[in-house]
């Protein structure tokens, strides 16, 4: 696949496999279907279809061309994955129902109010089927509202290694929105240093747990758990163990939490 933005994405933001063992260990059944709402690449699409021949997936991405790339890196599992070049509001019930929905990656930061984010949440909630649940993540913390530069640095599975430069560019705690830019840099096959500046951009607000639970009860959602890590152990099956959480743990200064709603 080309080193583009999308390649150097899934290598320095995502962890696909890991949050899809997560995401069976917190079912408490056998889930088959799994839906993943602004899912670019797909790439938890894909991994959660690498786990059993018996699972299918739903990615729903309003950006076609994206898709059509994650078609690309599934054609094995192309019979398994279904693909909808639509908004999360718009793509239908009935025909797009799943065990599991996740929305990733932060992206509930696109509804700017509690209105619209509500509407997200029950579409989602009727899109559930039985027992289903509903994985979302979060970040904030002290520094979440600071304009700030992170880099760091990821290893391409050829060997070579590239820079992921993380930009929060603007940021008014009063609103709850923040600007956030990602770029890359890393070197051709000539050795030079190339820059994809913006690669990514975002608008967000930074909704807190407690607005979101909130909210997901509102939705129809009955229970609501905080999570401040994917997992305990993985077994030699490749099972992963999940612990209930503790509601007393206190939370991490700046912190990443993956709340989990069940229908």
């Amino acid at each position: 696949m080309p080193r583009d933005r999308f390649h150097f994405y899934e290598l320095a933001v995502t962890n696909a496999d890991m949050l899809a063992r997560f995401c069976r260990a917190l079912h408490p059944a056998a889930p088959t279907t799994l839906r993943e709402d602004f899912s670019g690449t797909a790439a938890l699409a894909r991994a959660w279809l690498a786990l059993s021949p018996k699972h299918r997936a739903i990615a729903v991405d309003h950006d076609a061309k994206v898709l059509t790339r994650a078609k690309r890196d599934a054609r094995t599992n192309a019979p398994r994955l279904r693909m909808l070049a639509k908004d999360v509001l718009e793509s239908t019930t009935n025909t797009a129902r799943a065990d599991i929905i996740a929305a990733t990656n932060f992206p509930l930061g696109y509804f700017h109010t509690r209105d619209d984010l509500l509407t997200y949440l029950r579409a989602t909630r009727r899109r559930l089927n039985r027992r289903g649940l509903f994985l979302a993540d979060l970040y904030g913390g002290a520094s979440a509202f600071e304009p700030s530069t992170t880099k760091r640095t990821f290893p391409e599975p050829d060997g070579r290694r590239f820079t992921y430069i993380w930009e929060q560019i603007d940021a008014n705690a009063v609103s709850g929105l923040v600007h956030n830019a990602i770029h890359f840099q890393f070197k051709d096959t000539k050795g030079r240093t190339k820059t994809i500046r913006n690669a990514f951009t975002y608008h967000w607000r930074l909704w807190s747990i407690p607005e979101l639970t909130d909210a997901l009860h509102e939705a129809g959602f009955r229970d609501v758990e905080c999570h401040q890590r994917l997992g305990d152990a993985i077994d030699a099956d490749g099972n992963l163990y999940v612990s209930k959480p503790d509601p007393e743990e206190p939370i991490d200064r700046d912190w990443v939490v993956y709340v989990v709603a069940r229908a």
